[in-house]
């Protein structure tokens, strides 16, 4: 609802090298009850005036030294480029080159010399209407930004926990954890930041690591949750998890994070060598976010503990990793992810699983799967 206006609590600046002009202006507004006026006699300081003091008004002499109104009228413009300038025109000769001129710069309204004190009050009162209406409407506008901005990351952030809760659905089936999901798709963050990609591109990466294994959810149990090594035939059902997880993905075309979850579901176990899977696809067919999520994927998988398997220690994973280079992964990537290794280590100590070590049979073909 429009609050009321209060034009007397309104901040007005009188500029005008006569000192006779700015007394009388002050008296006929101080009468009529404007409580915060402004004077100078020295246009100089007309600017810093206006802007220090947040003035809702300038009453501005054409013809002074130092800087003519037109002069102080450029110089406002120049600092005051997405405002309303409610500047009125004092001269005691309004030609229509000056009216043109004044116009053009940014006047809204003339009052000639000398003064009549109806005509004061009128012209102010009507200037001051528009400007503090318009403060009013850009104060709501930036209101209703900052409740769209609020709720806009309430909804990125329901957004991001349905997303992390589809990929702990998958892990949890899996014997997995849902601080891996977490971990690794912090890790893929920060692997996006170090290969120097855009913020937006970071965010889609970030947000869509989470669905890597959605797939899973179709696995069949007696193959999922096998306690022993995988026969052939099995293995070639569980690698269908990334088809599987493709397809839960689609239908959203125009949606990029659907399509960057897509990518990775599909792609986080194709290998730079093209000898992954589902198509051997190889180097950089294989998109930039599956590349970056296998890295970060197998290298939280080898250092985690689960119930079929010791993790690994970092150095050993690091040793399996650089060896893989140019294999399994991208060679640019690899050097880059142990520039970010001093992070990745201080995440996952604080989202570590602590589970217990039941055996750690099946271990190497879990970690890959």
């Amino acid at each position: 609802m429009q609050t009321e206006i209060n034009t007397k609590a309104a901040n007005i600046l009188i500029v005008d090298d006569q000192i006779v002009n700015i007394k009388l202006l002050e008296k006929i507004l101080k009468q009529d009850g404007y409580e915060n006026v402004f004077s100078t006699i020295d246009s100089r300081e007309a600017v810093p005036l206006f802007l220090e003091h947040n003035i809702d008004i300038l009453l501005l002499d054409i013809r002074m030294p130092h800087l003519d109104g037109f002069e102080v009228m450029a110089l406002l413009n120049e600092a005051i480029t997405d405002d309303y300038l409610p500047i009125l025109v004092l001269t005691a000769e309004l030609t229509k080159d000056t009216r043109v001129r004044s116009l053009e710069i940014g006047a809204k309204d003339f009052l000639t010399k000398p003064f009549d004190r109806l005509e004061v009050l009128q012209r102010i009162h009507n200037i001051l209407e528009v400007r503090l209406l318009h403060t009013q409407l850009r104060n709501q506008n930036e209101i209703l930004e900052q409740k769209v901005k609020l709720r806009t990351a309430e909804i990125e952030r329901s957004r991001y926990e349905v997303i992390e809760r589809l990929g702990q659905a998958a892990e949890y089936k899996d014997n997995e954890t849902g601080n891996h999901i977490i971990r690794m798709s912090q890790y893929s963050r920060l692997l996006a930041i170090a290969k120097g990609l855009p913020d937006s591109e970071v965010e889609l990466i970030f947000l869509a690591a989470p669905m890597h294994d959605i797939g899973k959810i179709a696995i069949p149990d007696y193959v999922l949750l096998k306690p022993g090594k995988l026969n052939a035939e099995e293995w070639e059902i569980m690698k269908t998890h990334v088809i599987r997880g493709y397809e839960l993905l689609s239908g959203s075309d125009d949606v990029p994070l659907m399509k960057t979850a897509r990518n990775i579901a599909l792609t986080h176990h194709e290998k730079w060598d093209g000898s992954g899977y589902p198509y051997g696809i190889s180097g950089e067919e294989i998109p930039l976010e599956g590349r970056i999520c296998a890295i970060c994927d197998v290298f939280d998988a080898l250092t985690s503990e689960r119930p079929y398997k010791k993790a690994w220690s970092v150095e050993e994973a690091m040793i399996l990793i650089n060896k893989e280079s140019g294999h399994h992964f991208d060679p640019e990537l690899v050097p880059l992810f142990e520039s970010i290794l001093a992070d990745v280590l201080i995440y996952k100590q604080k989202h570590n699983d602590n589970l217990l070590v039941e055996n750690d049979e099946q271990a190497t073909q879990n970690t890959y799967s």
